[in-house]
């Protein structure tokens, strides 16, 4: 039987071989939890376009950091927070020729639908009737920009809960257990939130790069390569900006 030749729409070219097949043709990727939409549809695509199987795990960016340190698997790292990717340069667990920023999205504060608490800025946060959750500083990326968002400002809001994802401050708005929470306004396109939340522009606020890379603890890292690279692509970009995240260059 002639060998057969793999070409993926990203212009990447592999050989299967006998014996590496199964281990060649397989990759996990860590990503922020609140990229959980757009990637669903990146890796769905890249496996049926190349053969490639992507086992995604979800997490917050700090969380995702610690799992890379202490299991020693992940070949693809995606956060929403530069500190974090810093932290595993500097420990010697990624390949940093690889390192791209990818897309963007922006920090807001989302309400309840109607906006019964009258909020309309930051500084309402610090209401005494208006409770709110936020990210983990520890655990998520969300979690460092609210916290570096309210010392920037002063403000000492009415915290009842921290949570290690920005998924689960989404469900904290939308179930009525908070008041307000600080979350991505890219999640605003999300299913389950159309309809239910509005969201508050914050004054000022930076938008909070996405970068990836390759780490050098992955079996795989052209294969690897690749899927960070089709990350950038033309065709990932439209998807990115249908979940509504903000492309850069």
């Amino acid at each position: 039987m002639g060998l057969v030749i793999v070409c993926g729409f990203i212009g990447a070219c592999f050989i299967p071989s006998s014996h590496e097949n199964t281990k060649r043709s397989e990759i996990t990727v860590l990503a922020g939890a609140g990229l959980m939409k757009p990637m669903n549809e990146l890796t769905t695509n890249f496996e049926k376009n190349t053969g490639v199987k992507i086992n995604v795990q979800y997490g917050g960016s700090g969380e995702l950091l610690g799992t890379l340190m202490t299991s020693k698997k992940g070949d693809v790292l995606i956060v929403g927070e530069r500190t974090n990717i810093e932290k595993a340069k500097e420990k010697g667990y990624m390949l940093n020729d690889t390192i791209v920023n990818i897309t963007s999205h922006e920090p807001v504060i989302a309400i309840k639908k109607g906006n019964p608490k009258d909020i309309h800025s930051l500084k309402d946060l610090s209401k005494e009737n208006v409770k709110i959750a936020i990210g983990d500083p520890q655990a998520c990326a969300i979690g460092k920009v609210s916290e570096q968002l309210f010392n920037k400002h002063g403000i000492s809001p009415n915290i009842v809960a921290k949570t290690p994802t920005v998924n689960q401050l989404l469900t904290y708005i939308i179930s009525g257990q908070v008041d307000a929470v600080i979350i991505w306004g890219d999640m605003l396109t999300w299913p389950e939130s159309r309809s239910k939340i509005e969201i508050i522009k914050i004054e000022g606020v930076k938008n909070q790069t996405i970068l990836a890379g390759v780490t050098s603890i992955s079996k795989n890292p052209e294969i690897s390569k690749e899927f960070v690279r089709y990350l950038k692509s033309n065709e990932s970009k439209v998807i990115w900006e249908k979940w509504g995240f903000k492309l850069i260059d």
